[in-house]
């Protein structure tokens, strides 16, 4: 492992590690309604928006209203930008010339399921599908609104934790638009002033056409990138301006932006662990999370560097492990000013949250590589994950196992201080088989039909089985990044892969803020001496055992067929 690489991941985890206390606290506070210095600008905005939308911010809601606001919300998003896209060569900054991929139904059934679940799982090149008009009132507004719902519905989950004897988690639309006033907003606005000040384009110019040193001529596409961007990220949303997201110069030009960018997509889910401590009152318990999210994070880390420092298998004659240079190594499908550290730290930050925007070209990572992004989907959106999402997911998963650890020693299972009874335990299997049965079942299909097999437009066997496999997984886990070698834009995949979004996002969501709702409804217990500690390194070493086991069992066979047999089909 080279120097720079070094340096640059242990960078990467001092900053965020120092920012969860900061940005966890402003969170606790923007959602307990306690002074935050955006006030004097937030506030009388939020009660206009009240006024105009006749909401009572006063009035909350139980787990079921809230849950129906949140679908209904995500449903009325949905045909909001579905309409967008089939009309947009009739709204403005239309280039009938260079938009020629034309917009079918299903396409745009798809994306607009993709933008308004938080996945934008992009079937299509952005440069040549999508006017500006689409890109900025279509695409960037439902970057803001789904990344807001999908706090709202955390902060509700967490809220549903904290409380005592409640039947109530909060009111979605207050939630909503504090997301969107105090966290997203700001962010995003600060964030874009720095990718224009390191060139990224925010422009409504027509299309370049330039003549290459060749004779030949480019077309170089322009348009507002900086405003869809950062709020790309830092909502953990994912997909891009352009056809290749991240690797794209106008998306990503420097490592500054590069590694800003990775910071945006991660600070945010991370210091909600600190919210979540602030409002249990036991700070423990959300460090405690964030140092198991840590670890995994870091093992992934490690284990994709560890893949790719080697030269692909089919190079002879290279030992790039013997140069420290931070382009050594597989730098196939890899943009050399990003380097092996920067491309690996981006893989492992994007496959283990919700945002699958890659700098590089999955497909062509190794097949260890690829092992590891996809596994860091199978995990279930538990290492950091989507804004909101993926703390969720976390402490469901945790919920599994303090039950587990209940039963072993023979007590009644209690995470903070309340029971995990027969009702929540239904709630908890629901949330966990959810993953399994949607993605495996989708890959079965599309593996056993002509319909599925003619995407594997390049490649079959191990590796067009992982192509598939990915997709679903990434899908599911509203991420959204992709192996180029699956062609998706057929009816069956823009449909398929439309089913596993919304399992992702609406399978997972509603039954944990039933389980909150449940634990709101409960008095707090006293801990006695047969309490399981949570906050404990024993419980932390149990939870991240559990987390590793749960997605080999569920996985293996599947991970064994693709890219566990494609590595050794190699050394034949």
């Amino acid at each position: 492992m080279n120097f720079f690489s070094v340096v640059q991941y242990l960078l990467f985890v001092v900053i965020v590690t120092a920012c969860v206390k900061p940005l966890g606290g402003y969170m606790y506070r923007v959602f307990s309604r306690e002074r935050t210095f955006p006030d004097r600008l937030c506030i009388p905005i939020e009660r206009w928006i009240y006024q105009l939308t006749g909401v009572d911010p006063s009035i909350e809601m139980d787990a079921r209203q809230y849950a129906i606001c949140f679908v209904v919300f995500s449903l009325i998003c949905t045909l909001f930008l579905y309409a967008i896209l089939r009309y947009q060569r009739f709204l403005p900054w239309f280039f009938p010339d260079y938009q020629t991929t034309p917009l079918s139904p299903d396409l745009s059934f798809n994306t607009a399921i993709s933008f308004s679940t938080t996945t934008t799982w992009q079937a299509y090149a952005g440069e040549s599908t999508m006017s500006y008009f689409s890109q900025m009132a279509g695409l960037c507004t439902q970057n803001f609104l789904a990344g807001a719902a999908g706090l709202a519905v955390g902060i509700a989950f967490l809220r549903g934790l904290a409380r005592e004897s409640r039947a109530t988690l909060g009111n979605f639309w207050v939630d909503l638009t504090r997301s969107l006033l105090w966290i997203l907003l700001p962010g995003a606005f600060l964030g874009s002033l720095v990718l224009v000040w390191q060139g990224v384009p925010m422009n409504f110019h027509h299309y370049e056409i330039a003549t290459t040193l060749e004779g030949r001529q480019q077309i170089i596409p322009q348009g507002p990138v900086a405003a869809l961007e950062l709020i790309k990220n830092l909502g953990t949303n994912g997909g891009g301006f352009f056809n290749a997201n991240g690797a794209h110069p106008y998306e990503n030009p420097t490592p500054l932006t590069n590694f800003l960018e990775l910071l945006s997509i991660i600070l945010l889910p991370a210091a909600l662990t600190n919210t979540f401590g602030r409002m249990v009152r036991h700070l423990r318990q959300g460090w405690l999370i964030y140092w198991v999210m840590l670890l995994l994070f870091t093992g992934g880390l490690i284990a994709l560097h560890l893949s790719e420092q080697s030269a692909s298998p089919l190079i002879h004659g290279i030992d790039s492990r013997s140069s420290q240079h931070p382009s050594c190594g597989n730098m196939e499908g890899k943009e050399v000013r990003f380097g092996l550290g920067g491309t690996v730290l981006a893989g492992t930050v994007t496959s283990n949250g919700a945002t699958g925007s890659s700098n590089a070209a999955d497909d062509s990572f190794s097949s260890l590589g690829g092992l590891v992004l996809l596994v860091n989907l199978l995990l279930g959106e538990v290492i950091f994950g989507g804004l909101g999402t993926g703390l969720l997911g976390m402490i469901m998963t945790a919920a599994i196992a303090v039950f587990l650890a209940g039963l072993m020693i023979g007590r009644t299972p209690e995470y903070l201080g309340k029971q995990i009874g027969p009702s929540e335990n239904k709630m908890i299997v629901l949330y966990a088989l959810s993953g399994p049965v949607t993605i495996l079942i989708l890959t079965a299909i599309a593996i056993s039909t002509n319909a599925g097999l003619a995407g594997l437009a390049t490649n079959s066997g191990p590796h067009g089985l992982t192509e598939i496999f990915f997709a679903f997984a990434s899908c599911f886990g509203n991420n959204g990044q992709t192996f180029g070698g699956l062609s998706a834009n057929t009816p069956f995949y823009n449909i398929m892969t439309a089913i596993a979004m919304m399992a992702g996002r609406f399978g997972l969501a509603v039954p944990a803020l039933i389980f909150a709702g449940l634990f709101a409804q409960q008095p707090a217990r006293a801990r006695s001496r047969g309490t399981l500690p949570t906050d404990s390194l024993p419980f932390g070493i149990l939870l991240t055992v559990f987390i590793l086991i749960f997605t080999a069992l569920s996985y293996f066979p599947a991970l064994t067929l693709g890219p566990v047999l494609e590595h050794f089909l190699f050394k034949i």
